[in-house]
């Protein structure tokens, strides 16, 4: 439990946009089971789009994942295979 750090600012506001758009899903639930059971409530609807929109918007600021380096060994093996050829058209472009 001492290892936990503390939630900076600019990693809560995309928790939060986690959050509403998973709250946006569950109102989408509600209205979907309240169409079938034939008490359609359109309010529920209406805020499960509000809240997965907003969360959205709040998710968009989040930054992009670290590149996490697993096809990095067929990326340099294209790259080798690339570099090769281009050698080997220049070797026979010079004859």
């Amino acid at each position: 439990m001492g290892d936990e750090q503390p939630i900076k600012q600019d990693d809560l506001v995309p928790r939060i946009g986690t959050f509403l758009i998973l709250l946006g899903i569950f109102f989408f639930i509600l209205f979907l089971a309240s169409d079938s059971s034939d008490q359609t409530d359109f309010d529920w609807l209406f805020l499960g789009v509000l809240f997965f929109l907003v969360g959205l918007v709040f998710r968009r600021r989040a930054p992009p994942p670290p590149s996490s380096g697993r096809f990095s060994g067929m990326r340099k093996w294209r790259e080798n295979r690339k570099k090769r050829k281009q050698e080997k058209a220049e070797k026979k472009a010079k004859k």
